[in-house]
């Protein structure tokens, strides 16, 4: 989540957040709560004289933020008037459905008006009126009876607030579909959104944790997420080129390709010694195999490779490869070659340091602690320092480095995270190609290298949680695999808690 240290942020990055801090144990009731009580105490600190107040409602999230407004203010003394465009029966936020139900309990301090039809909408005679109408999740024009209650809200002469965003208005573009609320002032939930930048507005904070940002989170799967529709075909969802294997190792090479497909990549095609090809393709019905002449990767098998990559949206190189000085001189060569998002993993890592040339554009190189340290001559020390060692070594080799530890580092020379799931069972071989091939599947659908590897990070470590959680200490790397798409779709529901 590059927006860390941006001041304006998108819809889609608030709803990441969002998801990381459910994550974190801070629920969206919480949240909600913390939003409402926020309107309340703005409005009771700057208008302390204007008491009587018409809060109108929809039946989203923006509306339950209403709801809690209305019932702090009703607290403190004020006359309070809830409209609800529609039924409470058809609120479909469970949160604001919630809030709800304890507001209609209020109804000695608490008027509650159902609007089921623009005629149904009277006079706004207040002193304010919040609009608590529609949120970051409108799709399109407003439809009666909001574009009525929009048009009396705006004619109006009571002060007139806003809630996140003006009703109405697109939350990333800033324009209007047909009409939106035109507030005295706008209060905006954690960050301003990118569709306010020429608004005047307050920033209410609402408890999100820092650490929702600082760590990796399922909202990192939801943010980059590409949704599949009828039109869908194949290679839409990326094409992945793996490049590893010798004659010693062809399972390194497969699971990357397992892992690539369970993430939810079309295409994966290996290239590999033609003594391991043959096995690789044994493992899986759906590996698509080039098999390239000698025992290991050489000079002489370039030429195949490069016309290989350009058919491909991303590359992994380096898994089950070795090290020989033959191969490591054929990564270099690779290297000069590869125009596409590149991932960097076990072996094909000790060729960097010999390679004196600016690396491909959005690259994630994978090193463990004793990789790191060969290939930067920097040690992990275990302490607060190494996020600055690994971010200070990601803008001098101009890449993406995922720290492979217990506690991962991400940082792409600017933007420093870290990631919290794993557990010691993973230290068994082959869960570190598993994370290969999750990064390489983000970027071949399209994913850049930062937030691919963050994600990443986060679903090879939970689907290694899940799996002890199944299994105990006793699996291995392809339980890991089988796992994945069970992590991400929780990441996606909302669904995944920390443990």
């Amino acid at each position: 989540m590059k927006m860390l240290l941006n001041e304006h942020i998108s819809s889609k990055e608030m709803k990441a957040i969002e998801l990381n801090s459910q994550y974190l144990g801070v629920c969206k009731l919480l949240l909600m709560e913390n939003a409402g009580n926020g309107i309340a105490q703005y409005v009771k600190n700057n208008y302390p004289d204007k008491n009587n107040i018409v809060i109108a409602c929809g039946l989203g999230g923006n509306g339950g933020d209403g709801f809690v407004a209305a019932r702090h203010l009703a607290s403190e003394g004020y006359q309070i008037e809830v409209m609800l465009l529609g039924k409470g029966e058809h609120i479909h936020s469970p949160e604001s459905e919630i809030n709800y139900k304890s507001l209609k309990t209020m109804t000695e301090t608490v008027k509650i008006t159902e609007i089921r039809d623009s005629a149904d909408i009277p006079p706004l005679k207040s002193d304010i009126i919040i609009d608590a109408l529609i949120g970051l999740g409108i799709q399109g024009p407003l439809r009666s009876p909001y574009k009525q209650m929009v048009e009396k809200i705006n004619t109006s002469k009571a002060v007139k607030i806003s809630v996140d965003i003006p009703s109405g208005m697109n939350a990333d573009a800033g324009e209007t579909y047909n009409n939106s609320v035109n507030p005295d002032n706008l209060l905006t939930f954690h960050k301003r959104k990118n569709g306010i930048k020429k608004l005047n507005s307050t920033i209410i904070p609402i408890g999100i944790p820092p650490e929702a940002i600082t760590q990796t989170g399922p909202g990192d799967i939801f943010l980059i997420n590409k949704p599949r529709d009828q039109d869908s075909h194949k290679g839409k969802f990326g094409k992945l080129l793996v490049i590893g294997g010798s004659e010693n190792y062809n399972g390194a090479p497969a699971l990357v390709g397992m892992a690539a497909y369970a993430t939810g990549v079309d295409i994966c095609h290996i290239a590999a010694p033609e003594s391991a090809a043959s096995i690789i393709a044994s493992y899986s019905p759906s590996f698509i195999t080039t098999k390239l002449k000698g025992t290991r990767l050489s000079g002489k098998n370039i030429k195949k490779i490069e016309s290989l990559i350009e058919r491909f949206d991303a590359v992994a190189i380096g898994p089950g490869l070795g090290d020989h000085d033959e191969t490591m001189e054929a990564v270099r060569q690779i290297l000069d070659k590869v125009n596409k998002p590149l991932v960097i993993d076990a072996d094909a890592l000790k060729a960097l340091v010999d390679y004196d040339k600016k690396l491909p554009s959005n690259i994630v190189l994978t090193p463990h602690r004793g990789e790191f340290r060969i290939l930067t001559g920097k040690t992990i020390e275990g302490n607060i320092n190494d996020k600055e060692t690994v971010q200070k070594q990601a803008s001098k080799l101009g890449a993406t480095i995922l720290l492979k530890r217990s506690r991962d580092i991400i940082s792409d020379g600017k933007h420093t995270r870290t990631n919290h799931t794993g557990n010691p069972g993973m230290t068994v071989g082959g869960t570190g190609d598993v994370l290969a091939g999750i990064t390489a599947s983000y970027l071949a659908m399209g994913a850049g290298a930062f937030e691919s590897a963050c994600a990443a990070a986060f679903v090879s470590g939970k689907a290694g949680d899940v799996a002890l959680k199944d299994m105990g200490y006793n699996f291995e790397a392809k339980d890991v695999v089988d796992r994945i798409p069970i992590v991400i779709r929780d990441c996606l529901e909302g669904k995944m808690v920390r443990d």
